[in-house]
């Protein structure tokens, strides 16, 4: 899909995704629009679902949850029917950041917050493997974060 984006559009989305907050005013000025091109641009730019949302990005790390894990899990029924399963549970355990259909030696990878070891393992006995289809896991602990970001590149 080309979404035929130009300077001024990449700078937008640049600053948005910096402070989402930041007032119409303040980004004209530091992209070099006045505030009514720059407001009709992000409209665009929701419409065309290139902007699909604002939220707070809560630090894990304030909230207790320092302890992170990539848990691969395999499957024992691959239809769909059992994936839509699996995938609606998924969904419903907060403590899964995010999860991750993939090709290779497993079905899913998925990354897990939590507060400890003991409360992962607590997590992965209630939650995880008593799953759908699950059929096994294997779990990597996240020793220490080397990049960790939202989406910036544009």
């Amino acid at each position: 899909m080309d979404l035929n984006l130009d300077t001024q559009d990449r700078k937008i989305l640049a600053e948005l995704t910096e402070n989402a907050r930041i007032p119409i005013a303040e980004l004209a000025r530091r992209v070099g629009l006045s505030k009514t091109p720059v407001a009709l641009r992000i409209k665009h730019l929701e419409e065309i679902g290139l902007i699909t949302g604002y939220r707070a990005i809560l630090s894990p790390l304030k909230l207790g949850l320092t302890h992170v894990t990539y848990v691969e899990v395999s499957m024992n029924d691959t239809r769909e029917h059992a994936l839509q399963q699996f995938n609606a549970a998924v969904r419903a355990i907060p403590e899964i950041e995010e999860c991750y259909m993939i090709a290779g030696s497993c079905d899913y990878l998925m990354k897990v917050r939590s507060r400890d070891m003991a409360d992962f393992r607590r997590i992965l006995a209630e939650k995880i493997s008593v799953l759908p289809h699950v059929s096994n896991t294997s779990s990597h602990v996240s020793m220490e974060a080397v990049v960790e970001q939202n989406w910036t590149a544009i």
